[in-house]
């Protein structure tokens, strides 16, 4: 299956740097997972995501399997092929997308009914049905179905959840393993999602009952909703002490740049966000000294680059103003350059936590990296 994971290296933080080999190639870890939720990141070819150095990105089971159709990505050759990827990809199960559609979906012991948001055509969305549209999709990494609930939350509807997650993530590995020994070892790990809310007693006890389903990693879901962040480094950090040494370890949809390395510090090997490419879109860009929201008149004749410090494609070859005149016009072109460098920011951030690792001073290079964006945005 060409699958494997190792902790290469840790830090006095609790930080680890580790290699996690797919059967399309190798990610060094902590990595960030760019979002490519219909099989694409926003603005981006895959030819400029090979050019950033994006190894893992993720994409969205519930949208594809609205559109295109998983069955129909299976008879073009997969995801892979689909969409000309070369590298890995990671799948979520769709249950974030699904809960968010509150007056659209009902949520039983069976799994969740809803209806599109495409057409109002309605739809079930089972443990066993989730892990068969990825396994159609063939990518690397599948997440199982959990239940996600809104923070904060009375601790009853955490509890409940809770009980349903493990339920639903047992379900959902039994399929897997049945699909494994009927039709021959799939190239792809499943992943189980940590839920719990923001009750520290819930995340261990979420954590030991999935430890006995024996994933190959496991994720930390339900957080950065809203809670502090601090909240969610706490949560994250009593799921990690439990989790095995040897397996990966996702933290679901983190987070702003300043806080990628506090994250690494509880443990956490991979995270995602769509931040970085809606941001872009929205023209606030990441830089080495902070936030620039680009339209802001001030930079109507700069002539420096989004960040002197960076050494992207868009750096080096166009100035401040011509991105806010890109703006100002609404040109199509101002989201790819935007968003171009914003990946490239945050892939960047990732290498620089990786050095701090290697050298032993992650809380120094977390402490200058908060200080930072201390200021706001210019």
């Amino acid at each position: 299956m060409n699958f494997s994971f190792a902790v290469l290296q840790s830090d006095p933080t609790g930080a680890r740097r580790g290699r996690l080999t797919t059967p399309h190639g190798a990610i060094e870890t902590p990595v960030f997972m760019p979002v490519g939720t219909a099989a694409t990141v926003k603005a981006l070819t895959q030819d400029a995501l090979e050019e950033l150095g994006a190894g893992l990105i993720l994409a969205n089971t519930y949208h594809l399997y609205l559109r295109p159709g998983h069955q129909l990505i299976r008879r073009l050759g997969g995801l892979h092929a689909f969409m000309a990827w070369r590298n890995a990809i990671l799948t979520d199960s769709g249950g974030y997308q699904v809960f968010s559609l509150s007056e659209l979906r009902k949520i039983t012991e069976e799994g969740v009914r809803f209806r599109s948001h495409l057409d109002g055509s309605e739809h079930l969305l089972t443990p066993e049905k989730a892990a068969e549209i990825q396994l159609a999709l063939g990518s690397d990494i599948a997440m199982v179905l959990d239940e996600c609930i809104e923070t904060p939350a009375p601790r009853e509807a955490a509890q409940a959840a809770l009980r349903r997650t493990t339920e639903w993530a047992r379900r959902a590995r039994r399929y897997f393993l049945e699909f494994t020994h009927r039709d021959g070892a799939p190239a792809q790990w499943q992943f189980g999602i940590v839920q719990g809310a923001t009750f520290a007693d819930l995340r261990r006890e979420s954590a030991r009952q999935l430890l006995e389903l024996d994933f190959p990693g496991y994720a930390v879901g339900g957080l950065a909703v809203g809670e502090p962040h601090d909240l969610t480094c706490e949560m994250a950090a009593e799921v990690t002490a439990l989790l095995p040494r040897e397996r990966p370890r996702y933290l679901m949809g983190v987070g702003r740049p300043e806080q990628l390395a506090d994250y690494v510090a509880r443990g956490i090997d991979m995270m995602d966000c769509v931040l970085p490419t809606r941001a872009a879109r929205h023209a606030c860009l990441y830089t080495s000294e902070g936030r620039v929201l680009i339209k802001n008149k001030r930079y109507m004749e700069d002539q420096r680059p989004i960040d002197p410090a960076c050494p992207c494609s868009v750096c080096r070859r166009y100035t401040r103003a011509y991105l806010r005149h890109l703006f100002a016009a609404g040109e199509i072109t101002a989201a790819i350059l935007a968003t171009h460098h914003n990946v490239r920011f945050y892939l960047d951030i990732m290498r620089q936590i990786r050095e701090a690792i290697t050298f032993g001073h992650l809380a120094n290079f977390a402490s200058e990296l908060r200080a930072r964006y201390a200021a706001g945005p210019a």
